[in-house]
């Protein structure tokens, strides 16, 4: 099994459209209004936006796109407008992150894990 998808809600997909892709999504569906789709600049994963009347409440969604240049990546979109609610910093799980949220307030988190991503030292060994 593979993720090949994550879609988040969005009361306007036009002004979304715009935000993703200053964050370097590559749009690649657009069906009115209602929907859009890009493709991730590496891996062959995708993200999705889609028109909703009302917002879901609660703390929603978390999605996470891993960038192997953070500090820089962070930096130009910063000069490009981009508000982030946490720079990049190290977390104890080993991870580098940066927060922001977009337009309808879903929580990204734009880090890079490395090695540890997939085996840090916690990692539960099968038999």
């Amino acid at each position: 099994m593979n993720l090949n998808q994550v879609t988040v809600p969005s009361l306007d997909v036009e002004k979304a459209i715009s935000f993703y892709q200053k964050l370097g999504l590559k749009l690649i569906v657009h069906s009115a209004t209602n929907y859009a789709r890009f493709e991730c600049p590496n891996g062959n994963s995708t993200f999705s936006i889609h028109k909703v009347e009302k917002l879901p409440h609660g703390h929603g969604i978390y999605v996470y796109f891993e960038c192997e240049d953070l500090d820089n990546i962070v930096g130009k979109l910063k000069k490009e407008g981009i508000q982030f609610e946490e720079f990049p910093n190290d977390k104890t799980w080993l991870w580098r992150e940066a927060r922001l949220k977009d337009l309808d307030g879903n929580q990204l988190i734009l880090f890079y894990g490395g090695e540890n991503r997939l085996n840090p030292p916690w990692r539960i060994i099968e038999d």
